[in-house]
This record gives C-alpha cells, structure tokens and sequence, in this order.
C-alpha cells in the first residue's frame, strides 16, 4: 500500500509504503489535547517505509511524562501530522486527518482508553473495545 499525506497548508508533505500494523482509534486524554476534544483516529504504519517529501516537521516530547510520544507537526499550520511512540516500536502512527484519501482507513480495528473517553464520545459497535492497551 502506498500512502501520501501532508499538513492543510502544504508546507510538509510525506509518503508512507506498506501495509498497516494497526487501524485504531484513541480516546486518551492526551489524544484529546491534539484532536480539540475528540478521539483520535489513526493508522500504524512501518517506520522504514515513511518519508518526508517535502518540508520538516517541528517535534514536541513532553519532558515530565516517562517514555513520552513524540509528535510532529507542521510549524506553520499547526496539523498534527505524526506520532512515534516508543509503545508502537518501529512505526509511525499516522494521523488520519493527514491523508490525502482519508477513505483508505475505512474504520478502526480497536478502540483504546476508553476509560478516557468523554460522555460525548461515540464509541462504534461491534469493534473490539479496550479500557486501556490490549495485553
């Protein structure tokens, strides 16, 4: 599979190949810092496979959270592009927003940290659900 994608103003673009590890969503309190308040939708894909194309990335770690995500995003706009997570070893966890074909993710295949999830969350039926991380 071949994957392009990039920021809303254009100024970072990337191409990401091969199949996904992981089609999830996320309802953690920290994914709803980056989403405005929703759960974020996402799509693992192999590291070794993921490129810029055009532009950098600025990168933010929080320093008082232990084994913290790092995220990338586009200086300019601001969109939240991708995160890597040492959880998630040897891929980049890509935000679906950042697609060019947002239809490729189709749904998630698990939703996780529900125990987070807002009373205006909508949680789909019939996906396996999990309070946390599956074991």
């Amino acid at each position: 599979m071949s994957i392009t994608g990039g920021c809303y103003c254009g100024a970072v673009r990337y191409e990401a190949e091969g199949d996904p590890i992981m089609k999830a969503q996320c309802h953690c309190r920290e994914c709803q810092y980056f989403t405005g308040g929703q759960p974020n939708d996402f799509m693992a894909m192999p590291e070794a496979g993921f490129t810029y194309t055009k532009g950098a990335p600025k990168r933010f770690t929080k320093s008082d959270v232990a084994n913290a995500a790092t995220r990338e995003f586009c200086p300019d706009c601001g969109v939240h592009i991708v995160t890597r997570s040492q959880a998630l070893p040897g891929a980049v966890i890509l935000k679906i927003g950042s697609l060019d074909d947002p239809t490729i993710f189709e749904q998630p295949q698990m939703i996780l940290q529900t125990a987070d999830a807002q009373s205006f969350h909508h949680i789909p039926d019939g996906i396996p659900t999990f309070e946390r991380f599956p074991g």
